[in-house]
Formats: structure tokens, C-alpha cells, sequence
């Protein structure tokens, strides 16, 4: 299959909202924060520094997912979703390294994310990808997270 990446316009809004709130809703996992970011990306996302991407094979929008800024020196990967029709063919990677290019050129030493244990895939897709797991902050605005990660930036991944 092939896509493209690019960066969020606003007629990516509507497949932002829909590609998360399928799995979100899928697996039980929506809650307000999530509405919050996924109604009004600008304000949540964008407008704090951050950036969404955006997976397209040329008609539709595939797959999408947001770097987010998350304290000093650090950005949040967040948001990752990828359509049925187009999963395990690499989108999902691309678009999470895409985010951590993003971080790296703004500056950042780390990434992290919250997860849900129901999320495996993701899950091992982040493994792979050098995020090493720790513990839960206090401070996650999600109910339902269990997992948290992290990737140290500063450190070359084999």
C-alpha cells in the first residue's frame, strides 16, 4: 500500500475525530479529555505547540496521530490511529516516527505516552520501537490508562 504524510489541515478534523473515536469507543477507552482533543484539535493540540499527522493513500485519510508538547523537554505521542483496511502495513510506524522527528526537531530530549494494556498492538508497536515502559505519573487525565512509556531521545536506538 502506499501513503503519504502530512500535516493537519483542517478537512483532516473530521478523520482525526472519527479514525480515534472508533478504537476509543471500541475498546471502552473514551473519556473527556479525549473528546476534548478530538472536537477541537486546534486548541488542544495544535495551538500548544504541537502537530498532528496525517497518513493518506489519495482518496482518504488512513491514519493519523499528534505530537504534543508535554512539559520541558519533552513531547507526548498521542492519538495514534490507523483504518482496519490499512493496519499492519507500516502506517502506524511511520507516523509515530514522523511525531518523533517533530519532537527531536523542536528541541525535545524525550517522548512519552499513556496506554491502556487492551491496546497490544500498539503496545508492541512502541516496544519495538525503543519506548521502554515505567511507572503511571500521578497526574495522567485518563481514567483508563495503565501504561505508561517512554523513549529517551538522547540515546540512539539500535
Amino acid at each position: 500500500m502506499s501513503f503519504v504524510i502530512e500535516e493537519f489541515r483542517s478537512e483532516h478534523a473530521a478523520a482525526f475525530d472519527a479514525l480515534n473515536r472508533a478504537w476509543l469507543v471500541g475498546f471502552g477507552l473514551i473519556e473527556h479529555h479525549d473528546e476534548e482533543q478530538l472536537q477541537n484539535p486546534w486548541k488542544e493540540i495544535l495551538e500548544p505547540g504541537g502537530q498532528i499527522f496525517v497518513a493518506s493513500n489519495g482518496r482518504e485519510a488512513i491514519g493519523v496521530c499528534a505530537a504534543i508538547p508535554h512539559g520541558p523537554g519533552a513531547f507526548e505521542v498521542a492519538k495514534l490511529a490507523v483504518a482496519p483496511s490499512a493496519q499492519g502495513q507500516g502506517v502506524g510506524r511511520r507516523l509515530v516516527e514522523q511525531c518523533l522527528h517533530c519532537a527531536r526537531e523542536r528541541g525535545a530530549e524525550r517522548v512519552v505516552l499513556v496506554s491502556s494494556s487492551k491496546l497490544q498492538a500498539a503496545l508492541r508497536l512502541y516496544a519495538s520501537m525503543g519506548f521502554q515502559s515505567g511507572p503511571l505519573p500521578a497526574d495522567v487525565p485518563y481514567e483508563t490508562a495503565d501504561v505508561y512509556m517512554e523513549l529517551d531521545l538522547r540515546t540512539p536506538v539500535n
